[in-house]
This record gives structure tokens, sequence and C-alpha cells, in this order.
């Protein structure tokens, strides 16, 4: 049997293609279909219930409002999301490799990042607005403070967490600062990264949408508050609905990642 044959019919090959092609399990199909059928059954009965017909919309006038989404509020608020993802990946890491470095920056740093989760994000909302003009800087900013600090303390808590006797052992070998970050700790704390990155992106979803129901003309948050406004409840859940496939594939996408980055660990 040729080499390339013998390698192509090894049974690893096929458990690793299909962790790569992740699909919906039967049992989230099932309960979709359930949670669908019960809304459009409630839909019809709203009326007999005493309640207005307009705040249960039947699935016919969801899918309306679904054909009626325009893709450019979608992408602004994706751009919105990824560059203050970015940002904020950017300055939490910095800000932890400071803090890892020097015991002194850790104590007096580490008080402000536990202040800065623990503001209310409608809080820093107001700061926003009572602090810049620009209505796409207050977006980014909100966005920025919430989720900066909490690559920070994943970021930190990572690089805690990595052996002390593998860091001697890298030591002996008397590397570069650089070479000590890139061959050990960038490695080391991958995995915790990825993980932050599924959590705050989650938030990140969130909290754009809130800020965005302040001073925007453009994205989701703004067209769900145009259809407040309107008391147009299927629109609302259309924009919703969005959202969270929104979400679903910016995590698959990290997922997919994730299994290419860390297939050692399969």
């Amino acid at each position: 049997m040729p080499p390339d044959a013998a390698r192509s019919s090894t049974p690893f090959e096929e458990p690793r293609r299909k962790s790569m092609m992740p699909s919906l399990p039967r049992e989230t199909i099932i309960s979709i279909v359930l949670f669908a059928a019960v809304w459009q059954v409630m839909s019809y009965l709203a009326p007999s219930l005493g309640i207005p017909a307009f705040a249960i919309p039947g699935l016919g006038r969801i899918a309306e409002s679904l054909i009626k989404i325009t893709p450019i509020d979608v992408a602004v608020t994706l751009g919105r999301v990824l560059l203050a993802l970015f940002v904020s990946f950017i300055i939490g890491i910095m800000v932890a490799v400071l803090m890892y470095l020097s015991d002194s920056v850790e104590r007096y740093l580490r008080p402000m990042v536990r202040i800065l989760m623990a503001v209310p994000v409608v809080s820093w909302i107001l700061f926003a607005v009572l602090w810049f003009k620009g209505v796409e800087f207050r977006i980014v900013f909100v966005l920025v403070v919430v989720c900066a600090p909490v690559f920070t303390v994943d970021a930190l808590d990572n690089m805690r967490e990595v052996s002390r006797d593998l860091k001697q052992m890298i030591r002996s070998f008397r590397p570069t600062s650089f070479q000590f970050f890139y061959k050990l700790m960038l490695p080391a704390i991958t995995p915790g990264i990825l993980t932050s990155w599924k959590i705050t992106l989650s938030l990140a979803i969130r909290v754009v949408t809130i800020a965005e129901l302040v001073g925007a003309v453009t994205g989701i948050g703004h067209r769900l508050s145009v259809a407040q406004e309107l008391f147009s409840v299927a629109d609302v859940f259309a924009w919703t609905l969005v959202l969270v496939v929104l979400l679903f594939l910016l995590e698959a996408l990290i997922v997919q990642f994730e299994t290419r980055v860390l297939r050692w660990r399969a």
C-alpha cells in the first residue's frame, strides 16, 4: 500500500475532521423548534388571554422583520465590537505583563482594575456621554473600559499559574525577556486567553447594544431603540435574533481557531 494511502486511512484523521466542523446538537434543534411552536401558539392565544396582539407577534411577522434587516447596521455594530475587543486585548495584555514583571506595579494597579470592573455599564455610558462629544468614541470607550480589565485579570492569573519549576528550567538557558515570554509564557497562557476571548465577546455584544441606545444613529442598538419607540415587538425580536446569531458565529470562529492552535491537546 502506498504511504500516502496508508496515511489517509489512519483512524485519527476522521475524528479530527469532524471536530473542525461543529454542528448543532439534535437537542438544540429540538429545543429551538419547540420554542418556536410555543411562541406561535401564544401569538394565537394572546388576544383571548387579554394580551395585546402586538406584544407576541407570530413567526410570520417576525420573518417579515428579519427580511427588512439592514446589513449596514449589522456591519457597523460588528466593526465596533471587533475594534474595541482588539484594543481591549492589547491594553489588557500590556497591563498584565507590567503587573507580572513588577510587584509594585501590581499593588498599585490591581485595585484600580478591580474598581473598573465594579463600575456598572450604565455608569460608564453616562460618563461617556458627559465627557466626550463623538458618538463613536463614546461607544468604543465604554467597550474598552469594560472589556480590557477582563483581559488583564485573566492574562495575569494565567501567568501566575505557570509552574515555578518550568520557569526556572527556562531561565537556566539564559533567554532574553522576549524569548522567555514567547517560548514559555505565551504558549502557557494561550488556552486561558482564548477562553477569555469567548467570555469577553459575549460581554461586548451585550454592552455595545446598550451603548448604541444613547446617541448612536446606526447599529443594532439604534435599531432596537427605534423599534421600541414604534412598539414593534417583531422588530425587537428580529434584531435580538440577529445579535444571538452574530454571537454564535463569532464564537464558532474562535472555537475553530482554538482547535487549530491547541490541536496538541487532542
